[in-house]
């Protein structure tokens, strides 16, 4: 497995050709200092970037016409002589030079529209297949990138597949034996194209070089990369909270990714926003947060800047970027191998083909209510190792058949406990639970939303001692003989329409039990109502209690506990070579301060946080990490507990054995 290293930058140079001065004030040495003063021991730089240019001397005709320096040679030279990475950036989805020479090589939708229109500006996304002579293109800049340089590392961009029927496309489906017109062979047939081009990419890189990483970006990691994760060195989660992606993203995809078994990438951005907002500079605080976050969950980071035009580098980006680089190149004798420790897995809904938007709504509303009551989990797919876990949830929308089924009922034999919520553990084709240690049985959808649950012992701690609403439709189940009803649902006079409403949204309850609403059955608690996606959608506490009540249940016995408030994020990791566990805890509150984007602008102090860790055994010592400020220990009832005198923004907790 490679060993990424832990502070990178991603140096954006989209350029367009009718700029000049390109790289006239580019100082290789002053260049390279910086980075180096920064903290930043690897940068990656740019071959050819979306517009289409290229930044180093080349036989192709696409060389920048306005480049005053070999750029990416004297980038190189100037980084590795002071020992700083320089992985090469090679786009591939778009290339405007090559759009307007080959059009015909562009993705075509299935009702033959390009990507975008001539007057757009924006991007258009080429088609990634193997017999485009765009594709042929690629591959011979690539190999001569390999030729003429030392590569450390590439980073292909934009590898992602439409439903294409370009020209090419439409060979490859016939040859394949696959019908245009049906959408289940398109989109089997994109990604036949898209795992081709990895699949020969990797064998073209490897011929000429051996040893360097090669990642293939497309914005997120993707369960169905699994075939195809041995053309990866390693894996880069692209995820500007500010830019689209949102602060959920990245601690979802790397609760995946991180045990896909490579090492892993997070990268963020300097920008206010997003790539190419010139001139913005992220608040220190928002920036400290994510770069924390990510190592905090046992990734290495990158920041995201880009290069002007003239080559100058930015030095107030730079100060921004070392006052965080130190202080992760402080922590990495405690970061290095360290593996996150997580006791509940998450089947992600896009695992399955449920998701419905960048960050499905019942896996946010999971990873909240988790992070929110800091247990310790993973985000995993079908082929996930479960028997690392105690707890499997399934949230709102998982059906169950096959192999996964039985994957699921073997770990519920071997002792683990399931948490199903909605339609989770019914049959993809009938209307019946396909998991029988739920303990429940299908009766139909709920005839009344929105109705209320009231719930009973022992799940009604914290939660208030009436009937509660719930917004979104549930499903009628029945328990089965020894199941046991953990809460009711109450339904309202009637559902409102025009023949029959009441007050300004919905009707209020007629006062008796109808049905169960959450059942305990064997070493399992279903929930009948999408607690999680209606958690992600209006975030009503009473939903997290009923859930994370539940989840108690399952696991009486968590990880960690913690009097730290639900916005306190903590996480544990482990070195074990070192016989030391690291409990990370932060506390920045990402808010929205504008009508489009969170952002973060204060670091809110904490103080006399108490954090308690289940260990076998009493560690030997507890202390601050990097400066080694002693801790007072305790340990009781499998316990090893401490308290923080302050946690400013992050603390790095450490307890050797």
């Amino acid at each position: 497995m490679i060993d990424l290293r832990f502070r990178q930058v991603h140096l954006d140079f989209h350029t367009s050709e009718q700029i000049v001065g390109i790289g006239s004030q580019f100082d290789a040495a002053q260049f390279a200092q910086t980075l180096k003063a920064a903290h930043v021991n690897s940068v990656t730089c740019f071959s050819r970037c979306h517009h289409g240019m290229i930044y180093h001397d080349t036989r192709f005709p696409n060389r920048h016409p306005h480049l005053q320096v070999n750029l990416l040679a004297e980038q190189i030279e100037a980084c590795h002589a002071l020992g700083i990475r320089v992985p090469i950036y090679i786009t591939v989805g778009w290339d405007e030079a090559m759009y307007r020479e080959h059009p015909e090589c562009c993705e075509l939708s299935p009702d033959g529209r390009l990507p975008a229109g001539p007057l757009d500006a924006r991007w258009h996304k080429m088609c990634l297949n193997l017999r485009s002579p765009y594709i042929q293109y690629v591959e011979a800049q690539t190999r001569e990138v390999l030729g003429m340089f030392d590569v450390d590392g590439f980073f292909f961009d934009i590898i992602f597949q439409g439903q294409c029927l370009c020209r090419f496309c439409l060979e490859g489906m016939h040859e394949a034996g696959l019908d245009p017109a049906s959408e289940a062979d398109r989109a089997r047939h994109s990604k036949l194209v898209l795992d081709a081009f990895k699949r020969h990419f990797t064998q073209v890189v490897r011929s000429l070089n051996d040893t360097c990483t090669i990642f293939y970006n497309a914005g997120h990691i993707y369960p169905d990369w699994r075939p195809i994760l041995d053309t990866y060195t390693h894996l880069e989660l692209e995820s500007l909270p500010s830019g689209g992606w949102g602060y959920a993203h990245f601690p979802i995809t790397m609760r995946y990714a991180r045990r896909l078994g490579l090492d892993c990438l997070g990268m963020t951005g300097k920008f206010h926003t997003t790539w190419g907002d010139f001139s913005s500079f992220k608040h220190p605080e928002a920036l400290e947060y994510e770069i924390f976050t990510q190592i905090a969950s046992g990734a290495k980071c990158s920041i995201g800047d880009q290069l002007h035009p003239t080559g100058e580098i930015c030095p107030e980006t730079y100060r921004l970027i070392g006052s965080v680089y130190s202080r992760v190149e402080a922590l990495e004798p405690w970061l290095q191998g360290a593996e996150a420790l997580a006791e509940i897995a998450v089947l992600n809904p896009e695992a399955v083909g449920k998701e419905d938007a960048r960050v499905d709504s019942a896996a946010s509303g999971a990873y909240h209510m988790l992070t929110e009551t800091h247990h310790q989990f993973d985000f995993v797919d079908c082929e996930s190792d479960l028997s690392r876990y105690s707890v499997l949830i399934l949230p709102d929308k998982i059906t169950l058949e096959g192999d996964f089924l039985a994957k699921v009922e073997s770990f519920l034999d071997a002792g683990g406990s399931v948490l199903a919520s909605h339609r989770s553990g019914l049959r993809p084709d009938a209307p019946e639970f396909a998991l029988p240690h739920l303990g429940i049985s299908f009766v139909r959808e709920a005839a009344f939303s929105p109705d209320f649950v009231l719930a009973l012992e022992p799940i009604n701690q914290g939660t208030p001692s009436v009937p509660h609403v719930m917004y979104e439709r549930g499903l009628e189940v029945a328990p089965l003989e020894k199941s046991r009803i953990l809460a009711e649902t109450y339904d309202p006079y009637f559902n409102r329409t025009y023949e029959h409403f009441c007050s300004h949204q919905h009707t209020p309850l007629k006062g008796k039990a109808a049905r169960p609403a959450v059942v305990a059955g064997v070493r399992s608690v279903y929930l009948a109502h999408p607690v999680f996606g209606m958690y992600h959608r209006r975030g009503a506490r009473f939903w997290k209690q009923l859930a994370m009540n539940s989840l108690s249940l399952l696991l009486p016995n968590p990880l960690v506990k913690t009097n730290a408030p639900t916005t306190a994020q903590i996480t544990v990791t482990r070195q074990p070579a070192q016989h030391r566990t690291m409990l990370h805890i932060l506390h920045y509150i990402p808010e929205r301060r504008a009508e489009t984007l969170d952002t973060i602008q204060d670091r809110l102090p904490l103080h006399n946080i108490t954090v308690a860790l289940r260990c076998e055994h009493a560690p030997s010592r507890a202390y601050l990490a990097p400066d080694g400020a002693a801790l007072d220990l305790t340990y009781a009832a499998g316990y090893a507990s401490v308290t923080v005198p302050v946690v400013d923004g992050y603390a790095v907790i450490v307890l050797k054995d």
